[in-house]
């Protein structure tokens, strides 16, 4: 394995945090998350490409959920997608603002909700960075920590993913898993 690569995965206890470039919604896990508003409109970014590969059905699912908390999540088929779910994880209200607190409470919300359809794997975008204009240092952050302790206790989840647009989403979400490494 090439030592970039080394560098994107942190294995223990048979479970893995991981980090790559690529479109989310081409993801073979069992589940894949949106990053969403409480009304679970899915308009443009990670939601649009998602409901552009999987069907107009998921959003039409979706919207007879919500609206919901922030911070929540609820689940839908996933349509055309690989996936099997779709969990929306509401990081914004219609103000389209988000906060640390949100993102770390859809992030534990979305893997709760894994957790109980007893899956095997998640993969995550980079949650309220794109409309919610959240920093992705923060956010990179927030979700690998919430995500490698919730792992450490997770029953049926084994892989958690982040599947990030750009190199420099991916990059700064690799230092970020290098800097956690050390709390395995």
């Amino acid at each position: 394995m090439e030592k970039a690569e080394e560098n994107r995965k942190l294995t223990f206890d048979g479970k893995s945090l991981s980090c790559r470039q690529g479109d989310i919604a081409e993801s073979t896990a069992d589940a894949i998350v949106n990053a969403a508003n409480n009304h679970l409109w899915m308009g443009s970014g990670v939601a649009g490409a998602i409901k552009r590969k999987g069907g107009q059905s998921i959003e039409d699912e979706a919207v007879k959920l919500g609206p919901i908390q922030v911070g929540d999540a609820a689940v839908t088929h996933a349509g055309k997608l690989k996936a099997k779910h779709v969990i929306h994880a509401a990081v914004m209200s219609q103000d389209l603002r988000t906060s640390g607190e949100y993102v770390r409470n859809a992030t534990r919300m979305s893997l709760n909700k894994a957790e109980k359809l007893r899956l095997k794997s998640i993969d995550f975008p980079a949650l309220g960075t794109g409309v919610g204009a959240f920093p992705i240092e923060k956010c990179a952050e927030i979700m690998l920590a919430e995500s490698l302790l919730f792992l450490k206790d997770s029953i049926y989840l084994k892989n958690i993913g982040f599947v990030l647009f750009d190199k420099n989403s991916l990059d700064l979400f690799t230092a970020a898993l290098q800097k956690i490494s050390s709390l395995v």
